[in-house]
């Protein structure tokens, strides 16, 4: 398991890449690619600038982003399912590590001071 949250986000990110690199374009799957992909890399980028705030307040912005963007990815994620049932048992298990990202984030949010 990867407890670098860096490296996890960006793996994210690159494994949904490869994921919707697979599925045919078509109307429906092309609004559904651009909107999971632009939500499945925010996570990553966002946790770069989290990680280099220039205040505590910054910070949990940028962490809040993060848990914002995992949690929209689930939604993208469900939706490409239901389009491409080919590739359900990938989106599912994106919805866990997405899950996981969302629950990390909220743990954080919780234990840092907000000052």
């Amino acid at each position: 398991m990867n407890y670098d949250l860096e490296d996890r986000t960006a793996t994210f990110g690159q494994t949904v890449i490869v994921l919707v690199s697979k599925i045919p374009h078509t109307i429906i799957n092309n609004s559904l690619i651009d909107q999971l992909v632009r939500s499945a890399t925010s996570v990553g980028a966002n946790y770069m600038e989290a990680d280099s705030a220039s205040s505590k307040k910054d910070f949990r912005y940028k962490i809040s982003i993060c848990k914002k963007e995992a949690k929209e990815s689930i939604h993208w994620l469900r939706m490409v399912a239901v389009a491409n049932q080919k590739y359900r048992n990938e989106c599912q298990l994106l919805c866990q590590e997405a899950h996981e990202l969302v629950l990390i984030f909220s743990a954080i949010l919780r234990h840092k001071p907000s000052a």
